[in-house]
């Protein structure tokens, strides 16, 4: 007979979900099994394997929960409208809001994709493409002239990307620099980077 799911099913889901995630950030995906999973939830592996079948369950559920925030986010802002310029600045301060809470999912999402099996590597890839397709468009926006030019587009957008994705590694909340001048300092580069 199947096990019924309990009342807490998705709150104790998360609680495994998250302690993995701590656990892969600091020891690497294939230096955390199960057994530590377990240990570190206080609880034995075969409950953890109730809740998840896998060990690359666990990561992609850890990702995809990630990623599938900062889609949403792109997304959001992309729909607000008005000029490109905002909408970029808008966008760099809530992918910096969703990176200051979840430096460990970022750092997972940055280093341990190629341990996904590929069509689920597929899933996560195909994500992140729609938040860097969001900020294509605004850069298409921006500088019409690139529209015809992908291959100079791409190493562009990127560039975006590189000065926020990694944050995660030396960006102190805490600190005296907020995350919200870390956005714009970041938007200020790029735009002020722009080819005219």
């Amino acid at each position: 007979m199947a096990r019924t799911q309990s009342a807490d099913y998705d709150k104790r889901r998360d609680m495994i979900r998250d302690v993995a995630a701590e656990l892969y950030a600091k020891k690497g995906f294939l230096g955390a099994s199960i057994a530590a999973v377990a240990e570190a939830c206080d609880t034995s592996k075969s409950l953890i394997y109730h809740y998840y079948p896998s060990k690359e369950d666990i990561l992609f559920d850890v990702m995809d929960t990630h990623v599938q925030m900062l889609v949403e986010a792109a997304q959001r802002v992309e729909a607000e409208g008005g000029a490109p310029e905002t909408r970029l600045r808008h966008l760099a301060h809530e992918l910096m809001r969703l990176y200051n809470g979840a430096q460990v999912d970022q750092k997972i999402l940055l280093n341990e994709l190629s341990n996904l099996p590929p069509e689920r590597r597929a899933e996560i890839v195909r994500q992140q493409r729609l938040v860097i397709d969001v900020v294509d468009r605004l850069l298409i926006e921006l500088r019409p002239h690139l529209s015809d030019n992908p291959t100079l587009r791409r190493p562009i957008v990127m560039m975006f990307f590189g000065m926020l994705n990694w944050t995660h590694i030396w960006f102190d909340p805490n600190g005296p620099v907020k995350s919200g001048a870390i956005a714009d300092m970041a938007t200020d580069m790029f735009l002020g980077g722009l080819p005219a």
